[in-house]
């Protein structure tokens, strides 16, 4: 058996959170996990996932515009994402791909928007130009203590590499960002599910499927192979 969307549309789903909290390892397993259903999955990024967003990514995780603002931050991660969603994720949906993205629109609420100040009638209206009615249909937001993901994430850079933009903030800018995040959790709980990405990467990678299993799959239906269904006098 495999199984296909009802509507032929894809699922979108976000990963969220703060730094080192494993959404990137936790994004290639859930992709996987989905392919194994025999859905088509693909995983992206942001800001990146297309040529224009990750040209756009380099300049601005480097930090050479911090000093432009929150607001000029936000709308630039906005046209990054314009890009992203035209180019990759809206077409990928359409045909029936389930698409799982590595930060998305609660990303610059929490770090542009709660921690930047900037007024919510300013983000409201930028999502509204740059999201049109795409939303995603499931944001897991792994929570994580932030002195905690910011010695994975120290980590996992290792000496090779100088941290990015947001990396070099400090401690309470961190702890700003986890209320941050929970607070959207709160708001919007019928879209968000929080997972404790201190745990185990089995024990979060068994909590995400089990919220994805809850939430998204009973949409789809079973598809039988060709010639099976007529065998069974379906």
């Amino acid at each position: 058996m495999s199984m296909m969307p009802k509507a032929g549309r894809g699922s979108f789903i976000t990963l969220e959170g703060g730094e080192g909290a494993g959404k990137s390892t936790q994004l290639q397993v859930i992709v996987e996990k989905l392919r194994a259903l025999q859905l088509d999955a693909l995983a992206t990024r942001e800001p990146g996932g297309s040529p224009g967003a990750e040209t756009l990514r380099e300049i601005l995780l480097s930090g050479q515009l911090k000093h432009l603002g929150p607001k000029a931050e936000a709308i630039l991660f906005s046209a990054a994402r314009i890009d992203h969603l035209d180019t990759l994720i809206e077409p990928a949906l359409a045909k029936g791909t389930w698409v799982v993205c590595d930060r998305f629109l609660d990303s610059t609420r929490a770090y542009q928007g709660a921690l930047g100040k900037l007024d919510p009638r300013f983000l409201t209206a930028l999502e509204r130009v740059t999201l049109g009615d795409i939303l995603p249909d499931l944001t897991l937001i792994l929570d994580l203590p932030a002195d905690i993901g910011l010695a994975r994430a120290k980590a996992r850079r290792g000496t090779q590499s100088v941290p990015d933009r947001f990396e070099q903030e400090d401690l309470g800018f961190h702890l700003a960002l986890r209320a941050a995040f929970l607070a959207i959790a709160e708001a919007e709980p019928d879209r968000c599910v929080v997972i404790d990405a201190a745990r185990s990467q089995s024990e979060v990678t068994e909590a995400i499927w089990s919220a994805i299993t809850d939430r998204l799959l009973p949409r789809l239906r079973l598809v039988a192979p060709a010639g099976k269904g007529a065998e069974h006098g379906a």
